[in-house]
């Protein structure tokens, strides 16, 4: 057996203990009973460790050192580029702070979730400065010099905050001019009535098929925080369900349906492999918010959902598929980042990027973080946060440690404009798909320029492969601008 193949085997047995995880996971987010966080906070804790002493395992570095990259093929090639880049990481993180870090964000989660329901911050602080603590000693161990872009890297590879700030500061004004245009003209339709949980999940999954999602490698289930999982044949999604706002299941389905087909869809020869994955979490939000919000939010489809909601729920309120598409996209005042319009949106993520930021240079204590926040909150949207669940107990993120994470979004936002310009240029009349509730076109150009490759490609490449152009933040701008202008 060559030495490459050796190092596949052994790379192959460590992915499969890291799905077992995420799948332990997506368990603990939908059914384990409250009552088992303590022995499943172990089992996280020794998977960890297990999976950190393989990822350091010094034969990787001797299977490393004995290839010829030259003889290997463009695939094997970047899987080669993927575990140096892993091992090359998981070297510099000690067993115990890995395990410490799976122990504690797994207590965190639900200490949150608690703290969320009991609307107390008081009593997230005490695990989440365990979360913070730890995650600032590993951003030290991985960098000597910029904390918070050791921890962009895990999520963004080559991403850092000089590149993001220079795309901040571009979209920001452009944004805040379109959302006070918006603001100051007259209000969007609201839906009236009450939406049963179960026929939202009916339509829900009727709708996830018609995107491509799989039903028979994965399922829908509900979570606190809507969440994909997986990867290959096992990708399972999450949605929530209130029942006087149909929107917050339908689109967060969509939503999570557009990470799920981006897994479901990769090529099947690197499945239990680096390229296996979707390459970064700027790519994988672009899938998700393309399908979210460039397709489920168009004037065409939205004039198709019109009807299936009448058909399935009865009058709600609206009259026609114009006030309809006015409902779906209407800008107004918000609190809550994953309910937020596609230009606000990215507002709230500018918030949580620059606090993040803090908590890491250790500029800001999280004793002050939710002081911090409803300060920045009423600064950049003008009016005061009225509970914690809606302000800095809203994400799920900060519990479980992922910090460099957020600014992802609003990448795949930048990146999903990107695609959906090209992909409306080389399919013209798409429209026509969309008013019938097809979207298959739309999501296999998707899946046959992007999707497939996995992470074959670097984040950046990946999309200039398949736009042929440079991503940049202009196409995204100037669709928000184009459509937000005509919903004035």
């Amino acid at each position: 057996m060559s030495e490459f193949n050796k190092l596949m085997n052994f790379v192959k047995r460590t992915t499969a203990l890291s799905q077992i995880s995420g799948s332990l996971g997506w368990d603990q987010e939908t059914m384990m009973a409250k009552g088992s966080i303590a022995q499943r906070s172990q089992w996280m804790g020794h998977i960890e460790s297990t999976i950190h002493d393989r990822k350091t395992d010094p034969r990787i570095a001797e299977w490393l050192n004995l290839i010829d990259i030259k003889k290997l093929t463009l695939a094997d090639t970047a899987q080669i580029k993927h575990i140096k880049r892993d091992y090359d990481r998981s070297v510099k993180i000690p067993s115990d702070l890995a395990s410490s870090l799976a122990i504690t964000t797994s207590r965190s989660q639900l200490i949150w979730a608690q703290s969320r329901s009991d609307e107390n911050f008081k009593d997230f602080v005490p695990v989440l400065s365990e979360v913070v603590n730890l995650k600032r000693r590993e951003a030290e161990v991985l960098s000597s010099s910029n904390l918070y872009d050791a921890l962009l890297n895990d999520f963004e590879p080559g991403m850092t905050t000089y590149k993001l700030d220079k795309i901040f500061q571009k979209m920001r004004p452009r944004l805040v001019t379109i959302r006070d245009t918006a603001l100051s003209g007259k209000p969007a339709p609201s839906l009236k009535g009450i939406f049963l949980k179960d026929l939202q999940m009916s339509l829900s999954k009727k709708i996830a098929g018609l995107f491509g999602y799989d039903f028979n490698r994965g399922r829908l289930d509900l979570a606190v925080h809507p969440f994909s999982s997986g990867s290959g044949d096992d990708v399972r999604i999450t949605t929530r369900v209130e029942e006087k706002d149909p929107f917050n299941c339908l689109y967060s389905t969509i939503h999570e349906v557009g990470h799920a087909t981006y897994e479901q869809n990769i090529n099947n020869d690197y499945l239990l492999t680096p390229l296996g994955s979707g390459v970064s979490m700027g790519v994988h939000e672009s899938q998700s918010r393309i399908y979210e919000n460039q397709i489920g939010r168009s004037q065409a489809f939205t004039q198709f959902l019109f009807h299936e909601m009448l058909e399935v729920f009865g009058d709600f309120g609206i009259k026609s598929a114009g006030e309809f598409y006015r409902c779906v996209n209407a800008i107004k005042k918000g609190y809550i980042r994953t309910e937020a319009d596609e230009v606000q949106y990215n507002l709230h993520i500018m918030l949580r990027y620059e606090l993040e930021q803090a908590l890491i240079n250790g500029s800001l204590e999280v004793k002050d973080l939710e002081v911090a926040w409803n300060d920045s909150f009423q600064r950049d949207f003008g009016y005061s946060i009225d509970k914690p669940s809606n302000g800095v107990l809203q994400d799920v993120h900060w519990s479980v440690g992922l910090f460099g994470y957020f600014p992802t979004y609003s990448l795949g936002n930048v990146y999903a404009g990107c695609l959906e310009k090209v992909m409306r240029r080389e399919l013209p009349d798409l429209d026509t798909d969309f008013l019938n509730g097809n979207v298959q076109r739309a999501t296999n150009w998707l899946g046959d320029n992007l999707q497939r490759y996995g992470g074959l490609r670097d984040p950046e490449l990946t999309i200039s492969h398949a736009t042929n152009e440079i991503p940049n933040e202009e196409p995204l701008l100037n669709y928000l601008e184009k459509k937000f202008s005509s919903l004035a």
